[in-house]
């Protein structure tokens, strides 16, 4: 076998170069597959309250509890950045839902997190455009709530609770709420929902 002018052969500099690139490259994938971790986790007890603007709902133009107002009901809670088409199929969706469980009291709000100036007046738009019944749109500080632990990757944090406990949660990074997000959130929902009154 030759042997190069270092005097190592070409084979196990190969070896060499491959015991360190392996391990780095396992980290990488380690890395690139840990999960997104935004706001409360499934099991978590909500204890924190906070009151945001809100945009539409019986408290437009004032800052109100949402949390507070809904109780002890099962709730679709949702934070996002940005106003997005995917994120109005959502939302219209979770309207829906909550329409559908008015008998169980479901309870659904949004809170961007945002200080676009423009923002008040898009979401207005958007809750007339898709005639949205019962979700409220609300605005809080980029940050989010104190206590509320949402991720700055997180470009929409999905929680859904009740009796403040939560039962699911979805946190997705910018690009990441597809068709199937959207009904992998849906598909959620009956973990929320107390079971039906019996007269």
């Amino acid at each position: 076998m030759s042997k190069t002018s270092a005097g190592i052969t070409p084979m196990y500099r190969s070896y060499r170069i491959a015991a360190v690139l392996v391990p780095l490259l396992i980290s990488t994938v380690a890395v690139a597959k840990e999960p997104l971790k935004s706001g409360h986790q499934p099991g978590e007890e909500l204890s924190d309250l906070f009151e945001p603007l809100n945009v539409t709902g019986p408290f437009a133009g004032e800052q109100h509890c949402l949390v507070c107002e809904n109780g002890a009901n099962p709730v679709a809670m949702i934070f996002a950045r940005d106003l997005t088409d995917p994120l109005m199929k959502l939302i219209a969706r979770i309207d829906e839902a909550t329409e559908k469980h008015r008998d169980r009291e479901m309870g659904s709000f949004v809170v961007f997190l945002s200080e676009d100036e423009q923002l008040k007046g898009k979401l207005e738009a958007a809750a007339k455009k898709h005639a949205l019944k019962h979700t409220i749109l609300a605005i809080d500080a980029p940050a989010g709530p104190d206590g509320f632990k949402i991720a700055k990757g997180a470009d929409v944090t999905v929680v859904l609770y009740e009796r403040h406990k939560v039962q699911a949660n979805h946190a997705l990074a910018k690009g990441e709420l597809t068709n199937q997000a959207i009904d992998a959130v849906l598909a959620d929902i009956p973990k929320i929902l107390p079971a039906k009154k019996t007269k």
